[in-house]
């Protein structure tokens, strides 16, 4: 079945019993840990599952003058009604190994019946069971439907636990915990469903074929042994005593699967009556439905009914994000210039593709946007662009596993130029397979001209899309903002950083460098983003931290009239200021690596002072750096890595001064070292670039004509392979 019938099966049902499954599942959180609570109370004795029946009865013999009934639920607590030597009723408690009383049964709290009773039936009687009972049934279905979403997602069983990538909060923990928690609410479901059944008598047909039968047992011509020395009071469930000492009054014992019988002279067993199938299935459903037969198993089911109020938020959640981003189109498909197709599982690839739309039409275009499984033919198109995201391990989304189809059946009918963007996370192996697999097809069609070689964006970075537009924008001429804020969404729950320390700026010297303290909880490394928004409003400007003794050191050059530069430069020590703080993964200092060259110019320098400090491991690292003269700020930068080659956490530092008397750039360094560097990429190591997209191109078009001239791979294929890692702006 197609992933679109799952989801909107899973949807529908979560929506119809979502209110009850809130009821439900409280309740049965209250339940649970009741349940829990009474296996702390003090009536059970130790070993239990060692005493004998005949340790007991001949116990119980000796302490009272006459004995009614014994029973033991199913917290192995054991009842005794009898009569002491002193002629008062007993019901107690009691220790089935001395017979001496433990305490008094207590009925259950007012408040645990009300839940209990609201629990089973929402005190509709008959009619709240049954709405029970299809809730549970619907449960059922969630749980089954939300099963083969996930196994669609995963590409298949094998990889059922593998890697989930966090794309937003609703979203993984949806998957990660429903995962988890599917055994345990497919067990309570399926248990529901059985017991509601059961109640309305839906099994009583099989139960009249399969009467119970009363099986006379002869008794044997050898010696007879004794049921009560072979029989644990565990598999007892109760006891019923013979009125007098006649023989031919007898034991009726009811152990878990049958009633017997029971000689009260010889213990031999005089007649057995086995139980119904339904009847064994039906306990084996209550004590898995309620827990109430073992802790740990009631705080199981504790925790998956927590699980289930948040699979209600969180699947709500997500399809209200998916909903935000619905498509709206002031122009018709077939009068339309522009055609923008979209794939995307969660929404987030049609922001971007909104905004593009939205710019296109504000320059006088006729712009469609439409999913990928919309596509037909488009009389007027001069522009088809595809925006795609990747789905599980390289399939399509929901919204995109017809298009390829649809591509050979609805052919154009005039030239039309294309572009792909494809959307995905590094973190997979499939990355962007799928935005791959359409520009490879729409290359085959004969009606389709490419504009541009397919780009790629990981995990939903506006800085890496803003490059696929200034490549689109200068092919087309149509300009579109290359502001990477634009295309993002503004974040709620910002955290507070307080200022620590800032440096002066000077006639000089343009530069400062701000350290910030974060909050104890937040996780950050060199190389990550910093994210502010000093108008409090989209526009947000990204900094690439180091990590200097646990607080966050910013490089920054005061621009005049800049937004966020200026923001930054006004504070003063024991300000706070709301930022995020973003994972950049793809930047951090390899920790497998035998040798490291770091390179940068300008402010870029930042995140390699704190990879420099935090290299623990002290493996071989070299810094290049260049900058356009010597000022305080240098200066401190060749103290600080004076002390890194000291304590060993930095092997070398080279410097490059572009306006001094004796100038260098970074690349005249790298001619210089040409040896080092060719013999890094051949043995493993790794070079990182931060700075400007300017030395960023020269230093690759550099290391790539020297590799050309060495006879070695290409540096796109040291790119490739992960040996050459970039962050530029």
């Amino acid at each position: 079945m197609t992933l679109s019938f799952w989801r909107y099966t899973h949807l529908a049902l979560a929506l119809f019993s979502s209110l009850f499954l809130i009821l439900a599942s409280t309740t049965g959180i209250i339940l649970a840990v009741d349940a829990m609570q009474e296996k702390t109370l003090p009536y059970k004795v130790e070993n239990f599952d060692k005493i004998t029946l005949g340790e007991t009865l001949s116990q119980l013999k000796k302490e009272y003058s006459e004995i009614t009934e014994l029973t033991i639920d199913h917290n192995q607590f054991v009842t005794l009604q009898a009569i002491d030597e002193n002629g008062n009723d007993i019901n107690a408690y009691i220790n089935p190994k001395t017979g001496k009383q433990l305490g008094i049964p207590v009925k259950k709290s007012e408040f645990i019946q009300w839940v209990t009773g609201f629990h089973r039936s929402l005190f509709l009687h008959e009619t709240g069971r049954f709405f029970v009972g299809v809730i549970s049934f619907l449960l059922l279905l969630i749980a089954i439907s939300g099963f083969a979403l996930v196994l669609n997602r995963q590409r298949g069983i094998r990889n059922f636990f593998s890697k989930v990538i966090k794309e937003y909060f609703a979203q993984y923990y949806h998957v990660v915990l429903g995962r988890l928690a599917l055994i345990p609410i497919l067990i309570i479901a399926l248990t529901g469903t059985y017991l509601s059944l059961e109640r309305f008598n839906f099994f009583m047909a099989k139960e009249k074929n399969q009467k119970e039968k009363t099986e006379i047992i002869k008794p044997s011509k050898g010696k007879t042994t004794s049921i009560f020395a072979t029989t644990f009071l565990s598999d007892v469930k109760k006891i019923e005593f013979p009125f007098t000492d006649d023989p031919e009054e007898y034991y009726i014992i009811q152990l878990n699967d049958r009633e017997i019988e029971v000689n009260q002279v010889t213990g031999a067993v005089v007649t057995e009556k086995r139980s119904a199938i339904t009847a064994q299935l039906s306990d084996l459903s209550l004590n898995l439905h309620t827990g109430k037969t073992n802790m740990f198993w009631a705080f199981i089911l504790a925790l998956a009914s927590i699980n289930i109020l948040f699979f209600i938020y969180s699947g709500f959640a997500i399809t209200l994000k998916r909903r935000s981003s619905r498509i709206k189109n002031k122009f018709k498909a077939s009068e339309s210039k522009f055609i923008l197709l979209t794939g995307s599982e969660n929404g987030s690839t049609l922001r971007f593709a909104n905004a593009i739309l939205k710019q296109l039409i504000a320059h006088g275009e006729k712009a469609f946007i439409a999913e990928l499984n919309s596509y037909t033919v488009f009389p007027k198109a001069q522009h088809i662009i595809v925006f795609s995201s990747t789905h599980g391990l390289g399939d399509a989304p929901s919204n995109g596993n017809k298009f390829l189809s649809l591509l050979k059946k609805y052919p154009q009918q005039q030239k039309i130029n294309y572009s792909v963007v494809g959307f995905g996370s590094k973190a997979y192996p499939d990355f962007c397979e799928f935005a791959f697999e359409i520009d490879k097809q729409l290359a085959n069609q004969n009606w389709a001209e490419r504009t541009l070689d397919i780009q790629t964006v990981n995990d939903k970075s506006a800085i890496e899309f803003v490059e696929w537009i200034k490549l689109w924008s200068t092919k087309t001429g149509i300009p579109l903002s290359t502001t990477p804020s634009l295309y993002n969404h503004v974040p709620k729950g910002l955290q507070k950083l307080m200022v620590l320390d800032k440096t002066l700026i000077s006639e000089n010297e343009q530069t400062f460098i701000l350290t910030l303290r974060a909050n104890a909880r937040a996780k950050f490394s060199s190389g990550d983003l910093l994210a502010i928004y000093p108008a409090n409003d989209t526009r947000e400007r990204l900094y690439s931290i180091g990590k200097h003794t646990g607080n966050i050191k910013l490089v920054i050059k005061l621009h005049p009239h800049g937004l966020g530069s200026e923001f930054l430069n006004n504070l003063i020590p024991g300000n706070t200021i709301k930022a995020r703080i973003i994972n950049n993964k793809a930047f951090h200092f390899p920790e497998k690596a035998r040798k490291v060259a770091l390179i940068s110019n300008g402010t870029g320098i930042a995140p390699f002072l704190g990879m420099i400090e935090q290299n623990k491991t002290k493996t071989e690292t070299h810094l290049y750096a260049g900058f356009r003269m010597e000022t305080e700020t240098v200066t401190g930068y060749k103290k600080f890595t004076s002390e890194m080659i000291e304590k060993q956490k930095l092997q070398t530092f080279h410097l490059a001064l572009s306006r001094e008397a004796e100038h260098f750039y970074v690349m005249d360094l790298i001619k210089r070292d040409t040896d080092f560097f060719i013999d890094l990429l051949q043995h493993g190591g790794v070079i990182m670039i931060c700075g400007s997209l300017a030395m960023q191109k020269d230093v690759e078009t550099i290391l790539d004509k020297l590799c050309a001239e060495r006879k070695i791979k290409s540096i796109a294929d040291y790119k490739d392979n992960g040996q050459l890692l970039t962050d530029c702006y």
